[in-house]
């Protein structure tokens, strides 16, 4: 079951890392890599098909969010590549983002990252810390060789 059908959780976001197809990493390893953050995180809900990562849901219960990931290939990623790469000509970027956008226009597959909020019963909000997603968004770009984007922003990391 995905969080969308979660009453405990209120949807905020959706992330992006974007890399190589040939760079997409399997389930287990995707799994192990956020093991290494310890207990304060919880993977749960994941599947794969044919042996490739299909989606897994990540639960950062301290930081009062979880989140629900899944990848995508194809002509909806190129497209996506293609108008950030025009909304980036109107932006002057340097050393390290250069490179990001760089990385960015060479890519053909993306994880989504669906970012939910936990609420107490009552409807009312916690206190949102974005901690977990910003960790599993380096996580998910060094497994993948990726380049992570906030598209509220247009930050690349």
């Amino acid at each position: 079951m995905s969080l969308f059908e979660d009453n405990n959780y209120q949807y905020r976001d959706t992330y992006f890392v974007f890399f190589r197809k040939e760079n997409r990493p399997s389930l287990d390893k995707i799994e192990s890599t956020l093991a290494e953050l310890g207990t304060r995180y919880e993977t749960l809900k994941s599947s794969e098909k044919d042996g490739e990562f299909e989606s897994l849901t990540f639960v950062s219960p301290y930081d009062f969010s979880a989140m629900d990931i899944t990848v995508v290939q194809g002509d909806e990623v190129n497209t996506q590549i293609t108008e950030l790469m025009d909304d980036f000509k109107t932006m002057t970027l340097t050393g390290d983002d250069s490179n990001k956008l760089s990385a960015l226009g060479n890519s053909d597959a993306r994880f989504d990252i669906f970012h939910f909020e936990h609420v107490d019963a009552g409807g009312q909000d916690e206190f949102l810390d974005p901690g977990g997603l910003l960790l599993l968004m380096e996580k998910l770009s060094d497994l993948a060789d990726g380049v992570a984007l906030d598209p509220q922003s247009n930050s690349l990391f």
